[in-house]
């Protein structure tokens, strides 16, 4: 089956998927029909991901039969972003005596869920990957999935040998998972961070570093000596939640995070998008007028972001024009080749052209290099070496 195909599907499936979602036999298979909503591959077939947000459930969230009726796991609520902080947490979060600082990691976005009696790993779209799936039940302690098999693991893949977003900047050597929310299935409900700790500590989980809960009228203040503190260390950022979780979390990030994802975005540029790199130019900003930088902070935050788009940029350029092919190198580390076979086939599947080399042997495991191809960005600036116009 193709990545944007859906099989045959029985009438009588689709009835009866309407009745539980609440719409019309002919929403759903209008949804089917679009692929917003899509059925996975393999072994996997009987998980369906929703590839758009359709009413109130959002892109990624998979469903599937169970007990003679479905089973949902929700997709990645939206977080909005302050790009200030004082009026913005001022007005968000109205009504709190306090909120509640975590740190906002940057690896990959994956939910751990026991479905039908296996425990799988679902990226943000609502795949399910081979590798992180491994990993998972590797690094996690399992049990917990038995005492609570109503709840998802919501957190984030972090480590060098994460193939996705690949970062050494944690002093993890392989792999980890930090889990930032734990929700339920069906409804998305999430857990108060009180009892979410709980939890994480009782099955020994890693989880995000929590700072502290601050107080509405000093939350801005000490929110920005935290980022200073994070981005002095090239870490992302935070997230600002409701204790109770009611309200939803904001988050907000670093300058050197800001200009880390601009590095990789200028070193692919017509691979990803313009609003992507003008959102990240524009928090510079607000938040150079927020912070109240002086001339030699605000040069120093210039030049900082000039590099970030020029110097990968020049490079990709030139590198090109001397005749390479431009690549993002990653890594993977497994125990099982098999594991390795099952990831290539699952970047095929979604259009990656990737290349793997020969495994080392690693103590006991393999370690394999990966070079993912930009095509996009190799042919426009061979083109434009070749007399193509913009």
């Amino acid at each position: 089956m193709s990545r944007e195909g859906n099989e045959k599907l029985d009438p009588q499936f689709i009835d009866k998927l309407a009745s539980f979602l609440g719409f019309d036999k002919d929403r759903v298979q209008h949804l089917f029909e679009k692929n917003y909503l899509a059925q996975n591959w393999g072994k996997y077939e009987y998980i369906f991901r929703f590839d758009k947000e359709i009413s109130h459930i959002e892109r990624g969230t998979v469903i599937y039969e169970k007990d003679g009726s479905f089973e949902i796991i929700m997709g990645f609520p939206k977080i909005r972003r302050a790009m200030v902080l004082d009026p913005t947490i001022k007005k968000h979060f109205s009504g709190l005596e306090k909120v509640a600082v975590e740190e906002k990691m940057n690896g990959y976005n994956v939910r751990i869920a026991i479905a039908k009696d296996e425990i799988l790993a679902i990226t943000r779209s609502g795949y399910i990957c081979p590798y992180t799936t491994q990993k998972a039940k590797e690094k996690l302690n399992l049990k917990f999935f038995d005492d609570f098999p109503e709840l998802v693991l919501y957190g984030e893949m972090i480590g060098p040998d994460n193939p996705y977003v690949p970062k050494d900047i944690y002093g993890i050597e392989s792999v980890e998972f930090y889990i930032f929310d734990i929700r339920e299935k069906n409804s998305g409900k999430p857990l108060t961070i009180s009892r979410k700790q709980e939890i994480l500590e009782k099955y020994g989980f890693f989880q995000v570093k929590f700072f502290k809960k601050i107080p509405m009228e000093t939350a801005a203040e000490e929110i920005r000596k935290i980022i200073r503190e994070l981005g002095e260390k090239e870490h992302e950022g935070v997230v600002i939640k409701d204790p109770k979780m009611v309200l939803s979390p904001l988050k907000y990030t670093s300058s050197q995070s800001n200009c880390s994802d601009l590095r990789h975005a200028f070193k692919f540029y017509n691979e990803t998008g313009r609003d992507y790199m003008l959102s990240r130019i524009v928090r510079e900003g607000f938040q150079t007028v927020e912070w109240n930088e002086d001339k030699t902070e605000f040069e120093k935050r210039c030049m900082q972001l000039g590099k970030s788009i020029l110097d990968p940029l020049r490079e990709s350029i030139q590198n090109v024009k001397n005749g390479q092919r431009l690549y993002e190198e990653a890594r993977i580390r497994v125990k099982d080749l098999k594991t390795a076979a099952d990831f290539e086939d699952y970047l095929k599947r979604l259009g990656i052209d990737a290349i793997f080399e020969e495994p080392q042997l690693v103590g006991e495991e393999y370690l394999i290099i990966i070079k993912k191809i930009n095509k996009s960005t190799n042919d426009k600036t061979q083109a434009i070496w070749q007399g193509e116009t913009w």
